[in-house]
């Protein structure tokens, strides 16, 4: 009697194992959480964004265009243009201030200026007030800059 329960037991723990081993996972997730944060930005098409050179950039609310063309032609590797059809791709997005919420929402897209799909995209939220808008809106294009600078040695590496 006690080795057929020693027997049930053993037989209960490995199958315990087996059902462990054999469920389902969800995998890694590339753009979740790291040592910095969940990441905000997704690269759509590595290859066309390595293709870009040009880049024009649409009015985005609270002066964020200015500001995303300044960072943009700091870095080097584009040139912003002030006609779309000499553009390779087009930057467009919003950049609302949500005073009640007292924070600054920010949605960028760099989307292929022939086929008009998006290569590339973030997503900003800011506290503000303090600090001043103008501040912030200033912060927040220099973070988009560096996710898209990120993003860029992303797929240089993936080539």
């Amino acid at each position: 009697m006690k080795r057929g329960g020693e027997f049930l037991v053993l037989l209960l723990l490995s199958c315990l194992a087996t059902w462990a081993q054999q469920r389902p996972t969800l995998g890694e997730n590339p753009s979740g959480p790291s040592l910095r944060g969940l990441r905000t930005f997704n690269t759509m098409d590595a290859r066309r964004l390595r293709r870009v050179r040009t880049i024009f950039v649409e009015h985005i609310e609270n002066s964020l265009s200015e500001k995303l063309a300044e960072g943009l032609a700091k870095m080097g590797r584009f040139r912003i243009v002030d006609k779309r059809r000499d553009a390779d791709a087009v930057l467009r997005g919003t950049c609302s201030d949500l005073r009640r919420l007292k924070s600054v929402h920010s949605e960028v897209y760099l989307a292929d200026s022939r086929a008009d799909s998006t290569i590339w995209q973030d997503t900003v939220r800011r506290p503000y007030n303090p600090p001043p808008l103008d501040k912030v809106v200033g912060d927040t294009a220099l973070l988009i800059v560096q996710h898209l600078t990120d993003s860029l040695r992303q797929a240089d590496r993936a080539q």
